[in-house]
């Protein structure tokens, strides 16, 4: 319950950001431009606060925070005094349009790079993409990467942690060949890798890109002994203290390995199982009920539970940060990267080449924002600007209800001198609301999915 809550907070701390900056830049750029606005609003519904400026304009927090909106003057549907003729925004210009409605997605990928810059001002903790395991006959494996090597280039991008490698793979998914550049542990030589991706078989679905070409990051030595239990887990309930060591599942010996331990448990979700266990030197049989986790579409045993692991050498351990003039590059960066990235993703899911089974709705928005709240300040930092860069993408869509939609109708405008027609309009936010709509069910089914 406490977890539902938190992410619920977080959720609409975040979205309240996001749409609040969305719908300013419309607000701002409509001001600029001398049109008069009638009401700015956070949510719809039942208004929970509201206050009004000098101007006349409402300003209003409403009940449910799933979007927001500028209500402009529009002789078009409001009764129009002729002092205020000029102050609709049909009677501006075609570009005057355009900027308003652009306004709003500019917006949000102005905010993601303010974002990336206070994020790589303060700092951002991070491991080096040192090489832990190989997977046998993997692309990296054929490609001759060895274990325990830095990973500091892919496809001539510098990768400072994993994070950067995985959005390398996937930005290059598409190329017969991606070049790796790895340096060895002793950091004295640099080698090149031509990694061969003519038959990579990568779905977000079923795990990372870093993971698909047979990479795992290098992790501190972890022992068979419980350190941590997760309160109201199944661990607790069926008994398990800190301190235990498990010796057997099922009567299959896991040999001192947690991964294989955990490797086992995940095959048995909602199902009951013996465990063998150590402790005080007394070894005794237990029976637990692993809970049944979905995880990217596939569902695995959870015991909730964490094993003692050696402290991550300082030597590994990095944080990424820049001085003020240069965290204004990389930020931008970072931001042009995401973006490039998501029209790339958004043109794989029309080709079927990414399943819309990786789409994500609210909840898995909810949980996103309270995990990384949870894990500190620069990581929502993070999260916010990458909701906010997606939030832009999506606006600029050229479905009609959205913003980008009605730069289409204006663009049609300006290559033939004269507006589309109001019916044609219709018929277009008819099929763009079902479009939507029919997006928002599936990525909602997905999330429920997952629970």
């Amino acid at each position: 319950m406490i977890d539902f809550i938190w992410n619920l907070l977080s959720f609409i701390i975040a979205l309240g950001i996001l749409i609040t900056v969305h719908e300013y830049g419309h607000f701002w750029v409509a001001r600029k431009n001398g049109v008069k606005v009638h009401r700015f609003a956070i949510g719809f519904g039942k208004p929970l606060w509201r206050t009004y400026d000098k101007h006349g304009t409402e300003f209003v927090v409403a009940m449910i925070p799933l979007g927001g909106y500028v209500k402009m003057l529009d002789d078009r549907v409001d009764d129009v005094n002729p002092e205020d003729a000029e102050a609709t925004f049909n009677s501006k210009s075609v570009y005057q349009r355009i900027a308003i409605v652009a306004a709003g997605p500019a917006a949000n990928f102005i905010f993601a790079i303010a974002a990336f810059y206070l994020m790589f001002l303060l700092g951002v903790p991070s491991v080096k993409p040192v090489v832990g395991q190989i997977t046998t006959d993997s692309i990296v494996e054929k490609a001759a990467v060895e274990v325990n090597s830095e990973i500091v280039e892919v496809a001539g991008r510098r990768t400072l942690d994993w994070q950067a490698v995985n959005l390398a793979l996937i930005a290059h998914m598409d190329e017969p060949s991606i070049t790796l550049k790895t340096r060895s542990n002793d950091n004295a030589s640099l080698r090149e890798h031509n990694l061969d991706t003519k038959n990579w078989q990568y779905s977000p679905e079923k795990g990372s890109a870093i993971e698909s070409v047979g990479l795992r990051p290098f992790m501190p030595k972890t022992y068979d002994e419980i350190s941590v239990i997760v309160s109201n887990s199944p661990a607790e309930l069926a008994g398990l203290k800190v301190g235990d060591r498990v010796i057997s599942v099922e009567n299959e010996k896991i040999n001192g390995s947690w991964q294989k331990f955990t490797e086992l448990i995940k095959t048995y979700p909602n199902q009951t199982i013996e465990l063998e266990v150590e402790r005080d030197e007394n070894i005794f049989k237990i029976n637990a009920t692993p809970e049944a986790r979905d995880v990217n579409g596939r569902v695995f045993g959870y015991l909730g539970l964490a094993p003692k692991v050696e402290p991550y050498p300082k030597a590994y351990q990095i944080e990424i940060s820049y001085g003020l003039f240069d965290a204004v590059t990389q930020s931008i960066t970072k931001t042009w990267q995401l973006i490039t990235l998501s029209f790339d993703m958004i043109g794989k899911l029309l080709t079927g080449d990414v399943s819309v089974k990786n789409l994500s709705g609210p909840i898995a928005i909810a949980q996103g924002a309270g995990d990384h709240a949870g894990y500190g300040f620069v990581y929502f930092l993070g999260f916010l600007a990458l909701i906010s860069i997606n939030l832009g993408i999506i606006n600029i869509l050229p479905v009609p209800v959205l913003d980008g939609g009605h730069l289409v109708y204006y663009f049609i405008e300006l290559l033939t001198g004269k507006p589309v027609s109001e019916k044609v309009q219709e018929i277009g936010f008819k099929f763009g609301t079902l479009a939507i709509l029919g997006l928002m069910s599936i990525a909602l089914f997905n999330d429920l999915s997952r629970l």
